[in-house]
């Protein structure tokens, strides 16, 4: 089968749903049921013998760390709504109440899941020489070492807590990790009720000295446990359990805060006494035990999950052991562009020459750094303009801007505090950039800032040029080793404008007039949308070629998923490439029959958001309108973020988002999941011996088309030969 012919098979066989439903709130999927979808195709991939054995480990770790997440926002969300007189429905027609109880049951069996696979897992662990121990399993030269280890490095760190009338129920915070104890005094036999918070400060798995080749481990509650006499002298146990504490972390801040950074550290601290959502305990508590801490964290039997065996997975990630290559991915290092290389890393130059598209983890980040270090010590440079959403605790992008509001440039940087689970770490980084001297702007009280734009004006001659980055990921070195995204520079004029208007909007409050290119929520990003799936339903209906291709992470959004419903009824091809959550049906027979939708989940994560419009030719072609966005199809970035929308309208900049980047993700089949219009996600299957397409080989193996240097782009592959049709 050729690329083309693969392309244009349908990943489902169509089905039909009732005449009601194709018309009511059932002809969209519940979006929280569509996130557990997700979830349950990361922890495949803990399953899939294809991915070494500790990556494996890593996506059980995911796992379970996006279930938190997931509990602490939206399962939070679901049980505030339930609370209100008149909650309303979600979009596929179910109340609050009927969502908490669908979650809590497949959670559930997500969790139980979870325990099979870690089982699975250690005992390959085991059989590559990785040990994970209990106390009884110790030598007596394993109990010498953790004795020392014990005072030396956890003792100082431990509080034991007793409970009784002079020691009321302790607080205990988000994530807060305890082992509860029933205790017996040796001398009368006299009981006492304890909590040992287990610190998250100490690694959760304590490392053994190695035995026959072996490395050995030991999770940290055993250690406690093996020394309670040391805490509790005197006293027997007489039973324990473990248990985990989630929150509701979500923040409500006053709209009215006269000064917006203190107003959030409030908001922080209120987060970590949220309400319980979720009680996680070990199997066989003490019932009195078990019932001292239910009432006293104030949960109902729906909240509490008892789990036979290890609790808090996500702190399996300590294992994924850097000493055990062979059990890793092959070290990947990503590329430097070439034409970056032919101008001696002189980006401004790279850039000018034309616009330059990076995508990343497989061309490096470290390019968008270099622009900015770039612009920090350019004498030329006369201002740098940024927003930070997301980026690391030492970030070197806050120190290049840093390092030019010291050196007198004019520096404006829009740090948005209210990005979730980041607020803190984003107050400590303006703080720094104010310190420095750099403009600090925190945007709109009700909207978050998610866009991602970055200019530098330099004078050249007697000209005043303006250098545009514009991202789909956050500018973050870390996460974009791993997160594919597109990075875009330019220096087009009118971008830059573009680009400038939207800072004036973020600082100034006043909507842009005019944008030349450039697409913006809440303002025109959404109508754009909706304008272009509708010329495409309209080529269709005039009998010219029809086709939509789209990469996100989500799709929810109601009047985006009818619009896509009505463009496959008048005829339009529509390929979805969602990492996530879909809301939409594919494959319905009467409202969808012309609309596939794959996810792929794999060594990096899918996190680029395109969209290419055949604009009457069908795709792949360079008729095509391609653009790059920041923004997810979701409510919450259409109506209620600042978001852009990019045209790419350089030749190679579009032949590579289209030959390469969409139509490499439309082929893949070694990452794919197929979604059907029941819900339902399958793998492709391949013909026996086949190797299946996988689209990170694809872009490990291969440069980019606009990052070719003097070598030009003609022994870069394609995966099609179309874009010139």
């Amino acid at each position: 089968m050729t690329t083309a012919d693969f392309l244009r098979t349908p990943y489902a066989p169509p089905i039909s749903l009732p005449g009601p439903e194709i018309a009511g709130p059932r002809r969209f999927f519940n979006r929280e049921m569509s996130w557990l979808g997700f979830n349950w195709r990361v922890l495949e991939e803990a399953t899939n013998p294809a991915v070494p054995l500790l990556e494996r480990l890593r996506f059980l770790s995911i796992c379970d760390t996006n279930l938190d997440e997931f509990y602490t926002v939206r399962v939070a969300g679901l049980r505030a709504l339930a609370r209100r007189s008149k909650p309303g429905l979600s979009e596929d027609g179910r109340s609050p109440v009927e969502q908490l109880a669908m979650v809590h049951v497949e959670a559930r069996r997500l969790m139980r899941t979870q325990q099979v696979v870690y089982n699975r897992l250690r005992k390959q662990m085991e059989a590559e020489g990785i040990r994970l121990l209990t106390r009884s399993k110790l030598t007596k030269r394993d109990l010498v070492h953790l004795e020392r280890h014990f005072l030396d490095a956890v003792f100082p760190v431990l509080s034991p807590l007793a409970i009784d009338p002079a020691h009321p129920f302790p607080f205990i915070p988000n994530t807060g990790f305890c082992l509860g104890l029933e205790m017996e005094r040796a001398s009368d036999s006299r009981t006492l009720q304890a909590l040992l918070p287990i610190p998250a400060q100490v690694a959760r798995f304590v490392a053994l000295p190695g035995r026959d080749g072996e490395q050995r481990f030991l999770p940290l509650e055993e250690l406690l446990l093996l020394h309670l006499n040391v805490l509790f002298p005197g006293y027997a146990m007489r039973g324990h359990c473990s248990f985990r504490v989630l929150r509701d972390s979500d923040l409500e801040v006053e709209e009215e805060a006269e000064d917006l950074v203190r107003e959030f550290e409030t908001a922080l601290k209120r987060r970590r006494r949220g309400d319980v959502i979720r009680l996680t305990i070990s199997a066989g508590a003490p019932p009195e035990l078990f019932a001292l801490i239910k009432d006293e964290l104030d949960v109902s039997d729906q909240e509490v999950i008892q789990v036979r065996g290890l609790i808090g997975m996500a702190d399996l990630k300590e294992l994924v052991l850097p000493s055990r290559p062979d059990l890793l991915w092959p070290i990947f290092n990503p590329r430097v562009p070439e034409r970056v290389q032919d101008f001696e890393g002189d980006m401004f130059a790279a850039i000018r020459q034309k616009d330059m598209l990076l995508h990343h983890p497989y061309e490096t980040f470290d390019m968008v750094v270099r622009f900015l270090k770039q612009a920090a010590t350019d004498p030329n440079v006369l201002a740098i303009k940024q927003t930070l959403y997301r980026t690391s605790t030492d970030s070197p992008i806050v120190a290049a801007l840093c390092e030019a509001a010291e050196a007198g440039k004019s520096v404006t940087a829009l740090v948005e505090l209210k990005a979730r689970f980041d607020e803190a770490a984003n107050i400590r980084q303006s703080r720094r950039l104010e310190r420095s001297g750099a403009h600090v702007v925190y945007g709109f009280m009700n909207y978050k800032t998610h866009a991602k734009i970055s200019t530098v004006v330099r004078r050249e001659g007697d000209q005043l040029v303006t250098y545009t980055h514009y991202g789909t990921g956050n500018y973050h070195p870390i996460t974009a080793r791993i997160y594919t995204d597109l990075s875009f520079f330019t220096c087009d004029g009118a971008l830059g404008r573009d680009a400038t208007r939207v800072f004036n909007y973020l600082s100034g409050y006043v909507q842009p007039e005019k944008l030349e290119n450039l697409a913006i929520s809440p303002i025109s990003l959404k109508p754009r949308l909706l304008e272009m799936i509708a010329a495409e339903a309209d080529n269709a209906r005039e009998g010219r070629p029809a086709e939509i291709w789209a990469k996100m992470n989500s799709v929810v959004d109601p009047e985006v998923i009818d619009a896509l419903y009505s463009a496959s009824q008048a005829g339009v091809k529509i390929s979805l490439v969602i990492r996530g959550i879909c809301g939409l049906r594919p494959g319905v027979k009467g409202l969808s029959e012309n609309i596939r939708v794959k996810s792929i989940v794999g060594r990096f994560l899918e996190h680029s958001r395109i969209v290419c419009f055949g604009n009457g030719h069908a795709l792949p072609s360079h008729h095509a309108r391609v653009f790059l966005s920041s923004a997810d199809w979701m409510g919450r970035n259409l109506n209620r973020r600042v978001e852009t929308l990019v045209e790419a309208k350089n030749p190679t900049v579009k032949a590579q988002i289209v030959d390469q980047i969409m139509v490499a993700n439309m082929a893949d089949a070694a990452h794919s999941w197929i979604l059907d219009g029941t819900g339902r996600y399958t793998r492709p299957e391949g013909a026996a011996g086949e190797t299946l397409f996988s689209c990170h080989k694809f872009f490990m193996e291969n440069p980019s088309l606009s990052g070719r240097g003097t070598a030009g782009d003609k022994d870069v592959p394609r995966l099609t030969g179309a874009a010139g049709d």
